[in-house]
């Protein structure tokens, strides 16, 4: 990261199924990265915990409640972002209501942890994966 440079906190899930399968959204047109594969979640607004913005995004973008008591925190990645420095930090959750639906998103789907490296993704995403093996 840049000396001075603002940081912009982003939170992202990696929803976990009884198969060990990851929820993966497609990036939609007219987006930055539109078309590219990447955690679900959003950004911390001021104010705001990095977990009560998760649950906020998952339910704003996916239509499920999430309770904050089952998010584990498990990585962080960093990179450069439109002048800015973005911090990515991924919870894993393995319980959740509702059944996820593309409310923002072009698409939705769930890959094995192998497969996750295979998909294009966002530059801040693909490092995450390797700690996503790790714990599953």
């Amino acid at each position: 990261m840049t000396a001075g440079s603002s940081i912009l906190v982003v939170t992202a899930a990696a929803l976990i199924d009884r198969d060990g399968a990851v929820l993966m959204q497609q990036r939609p047109v007219g987006k930055a990265l539109a078309g590219l594969w990447e955690f679900p979640g959003g950004k911390v607004e001021p104010g705001e915990t990095p977990e009560a913005a998760l649950v906020r995004e998952l339910a704003e973008e996916l239509d499920i409640a999430v309770d904050p008591a089952a998010l584990r925190p498990i990585a962080f990645a960093t990179h450069p972002a439109d002048g800015r420095n973005l911090l990515l930090l991924l919870y894993m959750i393995r319980a959740w209501r509702g059944e996820p639906r593309a409310i923002e998103a072009t698409a939705l789907r769930w890959a094995a942890p192998a497969v996750l490296r295979t998909l294009p993704m966002p530059p801040a995403d693909a490092p995450l994966i390797g700690a996503i093996e790790r714990v599953i």
